[in-house]
């Protein structure tokens, strides 16, 4: 095994999760947005948006894969391994602490965090063993995922498997099923790898003097980048907010309307009746509290009678 693991830190795995990181953040970035009503709402649940979101994921936890070998390839080590899941499970529990607080409706009971913990403790398992062990069980746990579910993993306690019919409502959900397939390919391959001989060759690889710099140290640093990254996005964009003032959200309130509409009533009928809501919405000062989801037709009847007047006047139009 010791001709399998170089000696040495690969420089290329840290500027690949320092390129992962970057990718998150850009993503988290594009949340904010919506979240702070500078791009419209559902932005970041577009297909593209989402493939981009599934794709950082993956590609993070096929590194964690990579790393646990490079680092316990030849042998567990168990204090530096027991020192990095204790960081990795009490960060887990304060992102957990503070969106059950912050965010209540989207509360992370099992982010990316969580399952790097709960992946990388499990895949101890496959690092000693060959390469299409893991490689076969991440094409279970993927099959698992595509054809398995039961109302037993609709208990709370067993959400993080994953299984259950109805998907939980979380701002970050990296449930066992299916997500544990990525470290176990990143394992299977770091296995091959070894078997070619290649790391010593990766580990020669030198980039650009910035780039490797710069994406290296955001990788050496993974876990204090994704805690921080966040809290200094937001707290500008609640600063720049709160001295520019909220963004109009006119033209996302009748694009949204309009998506709704146009299905059943047309593209013309819409237009007007879009429009009229909004006006009406403003001179009667329901706009903001409607368009942030805070007015209830049933019992709001200034707001039920907008959307009947505008339904009337352009309905034989």
């Amino acid at each position: 095994m010791s001709t399998t693991i170089p000696p040495a830190r690969i420089a290329l795995i840290d500027v690949l999760r320092g390129v992962a990181l970057v990718a998150m953040t850009i993503y988290h970035f594009a949340w904010d947005l919506e979240f702070f009503g500078w791009t419209p709402s559902g932005t970041t649940f577009q297909p593209g948006w989402v493939l981009f979101a599934r794709s950082i994921a993956s590609s993070f936890l096929f590194l964690v894969g990579i790393s646990l070998v490079l680092a316990h390839g030849e042998g567990i080590k168990w204090p530096g391994f027991r020192k990095r899941l204790y960081q990795l499970t009490a960060a887990a529990a304060v992102i957990s602490v503070v969106t059950w607080f912050a965010v209540p409706g989207g509360f992370i009971f099992f982010g990316i965090l969580h399952g790097i913990a709960l992946f990388s403790l499990i895949g101890l398992i496959f690092v000693r063993l060959p390469w299409f062990v893991s490689a076969g069980t991440a094409v279970v746990v993927l099959w698992i995922a595509r054809s398995t579910s039961a109302e037993i993993f609709q208990h709370p306690l067993l959400l993080w498997v994953g299984l259950s019919p109805v998907p939980p409502v979380s701002n970050d959900f990296v449930p066992l099923f299916p997500w544990f397939a990525a470290p176990l390919a990143g394992i299977a391959v770091a296995k091959l790898l070894g078997l070619a001989r290649a790391w010593e060759r990766l580990a020669r690889i030198n980039l650009p003097a910035p780039i490797q710099t710069g994406f290296s140290f955001i990788g050496r640093h993974s876990l204090v980048y994704y805690l921080v990254h966040q809290p200094i996005m937001i707290g500008l964009l609640a600063g720049f907010t709160a001295l520019a003032g909220p963004p109009d959200q006119t033209a996302n309130f009748l694009q949204q309307c309009s998506l709704q509409c146009t299905p059943n009533r047309g593209e013309a009928f819409c237009s007007k009746y879009c429009s009229c809501i909004a006006d009406d919405l403003k001179r009667a000062g329901l706009f903001v509290p409607f368009n942030a989801g805070k007015v209830d037709l049933a019992t709001n009847q200034s707001a039920q009678t907008i959307i009947n007047t505008c339904t009337a006047r352009f309905n034989d139009q």
